[in-house]
């Protein structure tokens, strides 16, 4: 079997952190893999973003590609500016596939703008099926919005729809999202399946805490807060910053100091080329007399966030909205506990009082309460540690790739039913 995966927008090899790097690069790059270990080949296609990069690289293993297709310049762009260059980008795809003699059996997409790229290849394809994953709504994103800015447009309202419309097969990842589709968008929930994203144990494991801290260069008494993410209002990032200049001397000392972390942005960026929103929570942190409780780490390799996660005595995610959360259940599977906003994925994956705390969003005082009751009690942290990594085992990615397999083949054999005068119509 032959997949074509579209990650229209982001390329999963990017460093995460940066400004439309998150969990979606993460879930498609570890879904690539181990379907790839499963001995099903991927090709994953995404807009070039670099001409000096080579356009077809074989990071992901067992004969698996990244494609970077150019489509408009090849420079980083704007979700909202690339939108226009999808047909050029599916042009390219068509162009890869002749040149190659490759057919794909299905096309994987990911976010709104890969989706529409899916239809046009299916139609030019002759009805290849299509499974899409939406990863963030529309809808959802404008009901937490602060500002007009942070507001979905009617492109993307219009094109998610679209998009329903046509996939034959939606991953969601949650019961929330499923019914965020179902009233919101008014989705067939026929075309709905329920699979959560997945979590490369073999990479996600509990280090020793002295190890992980030599290694990041933290000394042994110093204690860490971790924050791992995107730099945007939907984050939440204000609401922990502000329950940090709450805590009392009961539980940071100058003895065993607590620092909050912050993984993400570019924080030492020039202030013209700084981001809205890491400029704004440098001057709160400045406002707040902070000094060095709260520190921006910038963009960190894959590869070093075990070493963070384990370092770390909790994992905190005040996000607004989240489909899923991703960076959770990579801590979780740390052995790190994590207090986390109850909205959307997050209020399903933290299991309150048990692998850490669900909170309400955009609370300062309730996460302040949470974190001293954790950073006050080893005992539970501990157990709540071992309590997460139990329980994130169950997301290992052999075991969650086999259901997404068998959506494959679920929407190959629905396909093959139908007559190819008929598909040609469709």
């Amino acid at each position: 079997m032959r997949i074509a995966m579209l990650s229209y927008h982001t390329c999963p090899l990017a460093t995460l952190g940066g400004k439309d790097t998150g969990g979606m690069n993460v879930y498609v790059r570890d879904l690539t893999r181990e379907l790839g270990r499963q001995g099903i080949h991927v090709d994953v296609f995404t807009r070039s973003q670099d001409e000096h990069v080579p356009h077809i690289v074989h990071e992901l293993g067992y004969g698996n590609r990244v494609v970077h297709i150019p489509a408009g310049p090849e420079e980083p762009k704007s979700k909202s500016d690339i939108a226009k260059y999808i047909p050029e980008f599916a042009e390219g795809i068509k162009k890869f596939a002749e040149e190659k003699g490759v057919e794909y059996d299905v096309i994987h997409s990911h976010y709104w703008m890969s989706g529409l790229a899916a239809e046009a290849l299916s139609d030019a394809w002759g009805g290849t099926p299509i499974v899409h994953m939406f990863h963030t709504l529309g809808e959802m994103k404008n009901r937490v919005a602060r500002s007009e800015d942070e507001k979905a447009g009617e492109d993307r309202l219009a094109g998610e729809r679209q998009v329903l419309r046509r996939a034959n097969r939606v991953v969601v990842a949650t019961l929330a999202e499923l019914t965020q589709l179902r009233f919101l968008y008014r989705a067939d929930v026929r075309k709905l399946i329920i699979i959560p994203p997945g979590v490369d144990t073999c990479h996600f494991y509990s280090i020793p805490a002295d190890e992980a801290k030599q290694f990041i260069g933290l000394k042994p008494e110093n204690r860490m807060i971790l924050f791992v993410g995107r730099i945007e209002p939907l984050k939440g990032v204000d609401t922990l910053i502000r329950a940090m200049s709450c805590l009392d001397e009961g539980v940071t000392s100058r003895e065993r100091p607590v620092h909050l972390a912050i993984i993400g942005g570019e924080p030492n960026a020039e202030p013209k080329d700084m981001s809205v929103e890491m400029t704004r929570l440098q001057k709160m942190c400045d406002d707040l007399c902070m000094g060095g409780m709260v520190v921006f780490l910038g963009k960190r390799a894959q590869d070093t966030l075990p070493y963070y996660y384990s370092a770390a005595e909790v994992l905190v995610m005040p996000s607004l909205y989240e489909s899923f959360g991703m960076v959770a259940l990579e801590a979780m599977a740390c052995g790190t506990p994590v207090i986390a906003s109850e909205v959307g994925g997050l209020g399903y994956l933290v299991q309150n009082g048990e692998t850490g705390y669900t909170i309400p969003d955009s609370d300062p005082e309730a996460l302040c309460d949470k974190l001293s009751k954790l950073l006050g009690d080893a005992d539970l942290r501990y157990q709540m540690g071992h309590n997460a990594a139990e329980y994130a085992s169950h997301y290992a990615w052999e075991k969650i790739v086999r259901q997404i397999v068998d959506v494959y083949y679920e929407v190959v054999r629905k396909e093959e039913a139908i007559p190819s005068f008929v598909r040609k119509k469709l």
